[in-house]
């Protein structure tokens, strides 16, 4: 992972208020906090839960609240190229693959559609990058999800491990699967997270290795979805943003060698015959 450099991407969610000027907002903060690439959800409550579901739940109907407005995307695609910020969406239903794919620098599949095979194939035939998160699935899910990726043609996959509970708690984290799904599968991985912990983003870059972080943004707290306790506000974030970014800094870009600061202090390193310093050739010309 030397010399990586690690994609943050802004997950707005539905905390959009079905705003227009607000999603604008949200591209606009995702740009200045550092992210590189701003993400939304298309989906349709009727495609999205099934029938039975929608007769029995008030609390899902009001979802209906939640939706993007399709007429959005073209001009929100159009905010994130201005800020010179890649966009991404979600598609909810198969037909919204195809609503997007003018619009998106690659597509994102949520953790509850995983199964969805029907679904991860219409993202791979398109030949866009396709993110997939992996939260609440076992190994063998994910394999087959991968599989299907592949059948479909699909060129450039970035696994998302990622804890479906919102706010996800630490110990509930299990950042080791990073590394274990890295190995099993040759692809980029990375986390989405719902922990809202600096330590816990830290530690997946930084010991674990992942490419991507996803992380929901809210802007001020008012978005539908910030009481649940999983959401970013933009300093916060902006924070870890910063210092991911300086601690990328050392990473370098090369195999062990002297830096340009180290060079005048090569000759005051002990001579080999007989371990004093500096070198035998630097001794005799040596004056204070």
């Amino acid at each position: 992972m030397s010399g990586s450099r690690v994609k943050f991407v802004a997950e707005v969610s539905s905390n959009h208020n079905q705003d227009l000027n607000r999603c604008l907002k949200f591209i606009d903060i995702a740009s200045e906090i550092g992210c590189d690439a701003v993400k939304f959800q298309l989906f349709k409550v009727d495609q999205l839960f099934a029938p039975e579901i929608l007769r029995e739940s008030r609390k899902h109907r009001e979802r209906k609240k939640w939706e993007l407005p399709l007429e959005y995307i073209p001009i929100l695609s159009n905010r994130a190229k201005e800020k010179a910020i890649e966009f991404s969406c979600t598609p909810f239903y198969i037909e919204a693959v195809n609503e997007l794919l003018p619009y998106v620098d690659f597509y994102k599949i949520a953790s509850y559609e995983l199964l969805w095979h029907d679904l991860i194939s219409a993202c791979a035939q398109t030949d866009k990058p396709l993110v997939l998160s992996t939260g609440m699935s076992v190994i063998d899910e994910v394999f087959s999800a991968v599989s299907c990726f592949n059948k479909s043609g699909g060129k450039n996959l970035t696994l998302l491990h990622c804890v479906s509970r919102y706010p996800a708690q630490v110990d509930e984290c299990n950042l080791v699967a990073i590394e274990q799904m890295r190995n099993l599968f040759s692809c980029n991985v990375g986390w989405s997270d719902h922990s809202v912990q600096t330590s816990v983003v830290n530690r997946a870059v930084h010991r674990w290795g992942a490419s991507m972080i996803e992380f929901h943004l809210d802007i001020e707290g008012r978005g539908v979805e910030f009481n649940s306790g999983h959401c970013w506000l933009p300093q916060k974030i902006a924070t870890l943003i910063e210092e991911v970014r300086y601690a990328e800094k050392a990473d370098g870009d090369i195999t062990q060698h002297p830096v340009k600061s180290e060079i005048a202090e090569r000759v005051w390193r002990a001579d080999p015959s007989d371990g004093l310093r500096p070198l035998l050739s630097q001794r005799s010309s040596f004056h204070v």
